[in-house]
């Protein structure tokens, strides 16, 4: 096995959409690969890929990580939109391997998922994954067998649009963001099954005694944020340690492009770059009207891209987990060397009963919460704001000053009872009330003085052509079981309810209704989910989406392709042990 002495840091610094020269800024094992400019392989017109595993190395300490072509993260896949892809790849494993290819529309069988769309990739056998691109954007590849994600099996693809893209920038970096463990996946796994809060980073004191004596009587802690922290990831940004510090050079004057993928398995990032204002400009690889904000919460498998004018010598890309167990981070630098300051660690988050659905109200006095309810699974809960009046929010500017936002859209948040809970043991938390949370930043975020982007505040950049009334509305629930480790749609794993039925050529509403006191990651394979989030004919696309705990949010879906498809948590861990479903696309 050939090891890595140099993780990949995957960047493309050429002007916009050449590509002349570039595979002498990178070395082999990262180059750009696709568009015929690849010196891999010996057809340029195919792309080769190999999976295997190969010895990875963070300061002192080595480990085994599945790799593609040797490489960790997977080598950057640069497309073209319009062009017919052909990406044949090999698998030197002992063990089953796959790709899917994340956000990308294309045939079932091409959509890489064993068990549902094709049979997966054999031991010492070639698979050739073929298929037109009728899209542009930022998107990424990971495995879909096992756990192989969480070992490093994942890259990023970039699809370069027909037109040129609606926005200016000079410069393009990808920042690919994912999380490392030198245990083994399914250790970490075993580990949660046993005791879900064997990784959990803050531990309350008897100082708090009396003031989380509530959560205690319901099963409860208020800091409980992540399955998987720090305690065992190491934050990686472009396959580089905090210590190792990925740096982006850039020219002074230039507009830099940095395309942001969440490529971890069970990690929410907080992506700010201190001294920078952002601009949002593509979200999932879809052009939205543009948002300058100065900070975002990016969820698994989610891609932001943004374009900011850097002026000073030197600037922190700081990317911090949700639960502050830890942090990405690299450097945006006029030449190698340079650094600027860290950002000082924010304090843990702590949840509030707006995460339970027991107080969506104006209020935090805890002494008035309602103990008269089911008992709740605490390692669920997730922190979001609480205290904001939903009524008086606003979203209609380009930078919005989440403070004193007022809500001037279509979007319905007033609070409704969850109503009858029927979904047995599967289901551990049902919260007394559940409202749309599209407009608020999240656990941590809900008091900043920064301006922090919220899901209000995506708008497509053209209205879609069909604006159909949805035809029927179909509704699931997120459960889960956190003493058993079990996640779930509607209380049923995946074994026990696989197959839900979508009608081809149909609009669907899909309302989802967030039980469990944790934030999921939905991913839906296949076909776009419009946001209903108050923009009217403007809804933007997305193929992954952050539902809130106690949250009730929902989705629109021309359902416009046919066969099985994949629909699940993009938490690796809760993926795997129930919070999936098939998709059958009946015509």
């Amino acid at each position: 096995m050939a090891k890595i002495t140099r993780r990949n840091f995957l960047q493309f610094s050429t002007s916009l959409g050449l590509a002349t020269g570039f595979h002498q800024l990178m070395p082999i094992a990262t180059q750009a690969i696709g568009q015929g400019k690849n010196n891999i392989n010996n057809d340029p017109n195919i792309i080769k890929l190999s999976i295997s595993k190969t010895p990875f190395r963070i300061g002192k300490q080595t480990g085994t990580a599945v790799t593609v072509n040797n490489s960790l993260p997977a080598p950057l896949i640069r497309l073209k939109e319009g062009q017919l892809a052909t990406i044949q790849v090999t698998n030197t494993l002992k063990e089953d391997t796959s790709i899917h290819w994340h956000g990308i529309i294309l045939p079932a069988n091409m959509d890489g998922v064993p068990g549902i769309s094709f049979a997966g990739i054999k031991p010492n056998q070639t698979f050739t994954y073929e298929f037109p691109v009728n899209q542009a954007g930022t998107y990424w590849y990971h495995s879909h067998s096992m756990l192989q994600e969480q070992e490093g099996h994942l890259g990023a693809m970039i699809i370069d649009p027909i037109t040129p893209d609606p926005f200016e920038y000079d410069q393009d970096y990808v920042i690919l963001l994912s999380d490392w463990t030198f245990e083994n996946p399914h250790s970490v796994l075993a580990k949660l099954k046993k005791m879900p809060s064997f990784y959990k980073y803050k531990r309350r004191t008897i100082a708090h005694l009396g003031e989380d004596w509530a959560w205690r009587g319901m099963r409860m802690d208020p800091v409980d944020i992540a399955d998987v922290t720090g305690l065992t990831y190491t934050y990686l940004m472009n396959g580089l340690s905090p210590e190792a510090n990925f740096t982006g050079i850039f020219q002074p004057g230039n507009k830099v492009r940095l395309r942001f993928i969440n490529g971890s398995a069970m990690t929410f990032f907080d992506v700010r770059i201190p001294g920078l204002s952002m601009t949002v400009v593509q979200v999932d690889g879809q052009n939205v009207q543009p948002v300058t904000v100065d900070e975002f919460r990016i969820g698994a498998a989610e891609t932001y891209d943004v374009i900011v004018e850097p002026q000073a010598e030197a600037y922190t890309i700081f990317a911090e987990t949700m639960d502050r167990s830890g942090y990405a981070r690299g450097t945006l630098a006029i030449k190698e060397g340079m650094t600027a300051p860290i950002p000082e660690r924010r304090k843990t988050p702590v949840r509030t009963m707006v995460d339970m659905g027991h107080d969506h109200g104006d209020h935090s006095n805890h002494s008035q919460m309602n103990h008269d309810m089911p008992a709740v699974d605490h390692s669920q809960m997730n922190h979001d704001m609480p205290t904001v009046d939903h009524s008086q929010m606003n979203h209609d500017m380009p930078a919005v000053d989440h403070s004193q936002m007022n809500h001037n859209t279509t979007l319905d948040t007033t609070p409704v009872m969850h109503g009858p809970d029927h979904h047995g043991l599967g289901n551990a938390a049902v919260p007394m009330m559940v409202k749309n949370r599209l407009g608020e930043p999240g656990i941590g975020l809900e008091n900043s003085e920064r301006k922090v982007l919220v899901y209000t505040d995506l708008r497509s950049l053209e209205p879609w052509p069909d604006q159909r009334k949805p035809d029927r509305e179909l509704e699931l629930h997120l459960t889960g079981n956190m003493e058993r480790y079990m996640w779930s749609f509607d209380s049923k794993k995946h074994s026990e309810s696989p197959e839900i039925d979508f009608y081809y050529g149909e609009r669907l509403r899909l309302t989802f209704v967030n039980d469990t006191m944790m934030e999921h990651p939905i991913h839906l394979h296949g076909m776009w989910m419009e946001l209903d989030n108050g923009a009217g004919a403007n809804k933007p696309r997305k193929h992954t989406l952050i539902v809130k705990p106690a949250e009730k949010c929902s989705v629109e879906i021309n359902v416009d392709a046919k066969g099985k498809w994949a629909f699940h948590c993009h938490l690796l861990y809760h993926m795997h042990t129930g919070m999936m479903r098939t998709i059958v696309v009946n015509t």
